[in-house]
């Protein structure tokens, strides 16, 4: 989904700093990050370990606090909110797909993604979830009969079976070959093309760049470089 000057703003961020500190060492994470993301868009975030897009994404998703600055979500301030509120907000509001695919292995895909379902108050259909990504004719079968790819994309049925507003995706093909990593992101595609999902993935492969409407690329705790893509790539174009 191309952004457009008319879509509403999903986040406003100002001046966003995070600094760890470890007795006398202090880490500066972020270093004053300024940007507006459109709601629908698809963004792609590149950089280096150490860059700072995978605390940027954190602070955005609630999972950690700012050091400084401004968090705005569709106009409402996650900056200085306490834990029930941050919570509230990662449940109803915020999908989240990680590199490894945290699944239960004594419970089927279906019951996977059941697991979520039971804790919003208005969930997609379980088998709707998993037919957006490929994967109802598997619902039956347990993480260990399932590939890699096969995993991530219930993890992905996960993320999106409470109709999140935002997909924050961290390294969701750092752990999958070329070829599952496609259908993957195939995957992430489809729901932010459907459902017109915000959708940001972070990344350290480049050839990712090229199915986002845009492209950032941190480098020390920064947004070093911005691209825009006239016209995003299918998965399927990529050159791994």
């Amino acid at each position: 989904m191309n952004n457009s000057p008319n879509q509403k703003i999903a986040y406003q961020i100002s001046g966003l700093t995070k600094t760890y500190t470890t007795g006398e060492i202090e880490v500066r994470a972020l270093r004053g990050v300024d940007l507006a993301i459109r709601q629908g868009e698809m963004i792609v975030m590149l950089g280096p370990s150490g860059s700072g897009k995978s605390t940027f994404l954190n602070l955005i998703g609630g999972l950690d606090t700012p050091t400084d600055g401004q968090i705005l979500f569709e106009g409402k301030e996650l900056t200085g909110q306490d834990d029930r509120f941050l919570t509230q907000y990662r449940r109803h509001y915020a999908g989240f797909v990680f590199q490894f695919y945290n699944l239960i292995p004594s419970l089927n895909a279906r019951e996977n993604v059941a697991l979520v379902s039971e804790i919003v108050s208005d969930p997609m259909p379980v088998d709707e979830a998993l037919e957006m990504v490929g994967l109802k004719a598997r619902a039956d079968h347990f993480p260990s009969q399932l590939s890699g790819g096969e995993q991530q994309r219930v993890a992905v049925a996960r993320a999106l079976v409470k109709k999140p507003r935002v997909l924050l995706c961290d390294e969701p093909t750092g752990a999958l070959d070329s070829a599952t990593g496609i259908k993957v992101l195939d995957a992430l595609a489809g729901v932010n093309e459907t459902l017109g999902t915000t959708t940001i993935i972070i990344t350290h492969n480049a050839s990712i760049a090229a199915i986002g409407d845009r492209v950032l690329y941190f480098a020390d705790g920064r947004i070093a470089k911005e691209e825009r893509n006239e016209k995003r790539q299918p998965a399927s174009a990529l050159m791994w």
